[in-house]
């Protein structure tokens, strides 16, 4: 009885003070005259976005398209930064552990040199120092492939899709399929027979080899609009933004200077034995680290690498600082500046970025549970 009730007298406690911080902020509202609600959700937006992946103009849009403006900017910044920032931790890991004296020193330079610096010095690097000191549009660097590079940013030549392009996609998304399904039915057959197949280069014709079949079938549906250079500025062309690219760079190098750390601890949590074991069989150090040492060292490296992509994705609400248009940026930034409304702002931001974490810690939770050891 004693227990429930301190749970009961804790319970009111905490519910006491919820309503009084409520109350608080309510009557401050009042005085100052200032909004409640989310009517402001369907108001003109006025302003414009330099980078968007959908529709958003000053005149036509809502704050509400503005909020998905910068949540899918935010995505878009994370995504590319958790594949990123996997691959360069991942190789860095692993060369601090090569016998390569100059490659293990390299990577414990890099490792040293990254982590100890604050992540938002260096966005301003490549952003300031980098970037922004390049040629002005009128001078930009040209680059193999009708590339061109300035301080403004990085221009491609614009893809243009014909509609039979879309059996091209199709033709991916199936090959996508395919090879995870193969890739189950091998693991299966491997356990039952031991034998090994092929799953690389499988994954490799139907995920490469069969949309480029498609492609030539259907005419080659796709060509390009190429930048034109001009007197003094640069049209055509599709246009990545420096702050986005500053964005990226930064968020990948800082984390993978982490997760490179994780790597190499959980290789070094695998047993030497198992490495002179698969070395005793005739495998060599590739085969060894990818089929033994790195399946092993899994269930040590992803629990902490669930927390690197947790800190990748809260590290982007960075942006801010160096303009990227980010649901920071746009939402707590801009919006907030013209409606004034800040508890809700604030509120659904906070929501926006617990739940993509939670997200990820689900997906990463159920991932950890296919590498964990079975046991009888």
């Amino acid at each position: 009885m004693r227990g429930y009730v301190y749970q009961i007298v804790l319970l009111l406690v905490v519910g006491f003070l919820i309503w009084s911080a409520a109350s608080n902020v309510i009557e401050n509202l009042r005085a100052q005259k200032i909004a409640s609600g989310f009517g402001f959700w369907h108001n003109a937006a006025g302003f414009d976005v330099n980078q968007k992946l959908i529709p958003f103009s000053a005149s036509g849009s809502t704050y509400g398209q503005a909020f998905f403006v910068g949540l899918l900017n935010t995505l878009l910044v994370a995504a590319l930064g958790i594949v990123l920032a996997t691959i360069i931790g991942f190789s860095v890991g692993v060369a601090r552990l090569s016998s390569n004296w100059i490659i293990a020193k390299l990577a414990m330079i890099y490792v040293e040199v990254i982590r100890n610096i604050p992540l938002l010095l260096q966005l301003f690097f490549w952003y300031n120092a980098v970037l922004k000191p390049l040629p002005d549009a009128r001078n930009s660097i040209s680059l193999p492939g009708g590339i061109y590079l300035n301080n403004r940013g990085i221009i491609f030549p614009n893809p243009q899709f014909a509609p039979a392009f879309e059996w091209v996609v199709i033709a991916f998304l199936i090959g996508i399929a395919g090879s995870i399904a193969f890739y189950i039915w091998a693991r299966g057959q491997q356990a039952k027979t031991g034998k090994q197949y092929p799953n690389g280069w499988v994954a490799f014709g139907l995920v490469i080899g069969m949309p480029l079949i498609v492609f030539l079938l259907a005419g080659q549906p796709l060509s390009f609009e190429y930048p034109q250079q001009g007197r003094f500025n640069l049209t055509g062309g599709l246009q990545i933004f420096p702050e986005f690219v500053a964005l990226l760079v930064g968020l990948s190098t800082y984390t993978a200077g982490f997760i490179a750390e994780v790597v190499r601890a959980g290789i070094l949590a695998v047993s030497k034995g198992q490495t002179e074991a698969a070395n005793a069989l005739g495998l060599r150090s590739g085969p060894t680290l990818k089929l033994v040492v790195v399946p092993q060292a899994m269930r040590v490296i992803i629990p902490p690498l669930t927390s690197q992509y947790l800190n990748l994705v809260k590290n982007s609400s960075l942006a801010v600082a160096i303009g990227y248009p980010d649901l920071t940026q746009v939402f707590m930034g801009t919006v907030l500046n013209q409606t004034g409304q800040a508890v809700e702002m604030v509120s659904i931001t906070m929501g926006v970025y617990l739940t993509i974490s939670l997200v990820t810690s689900f997906a990463m939770n159920i991932y950890n549970k296919r590498m964990a050891l079975v046991e009888r």
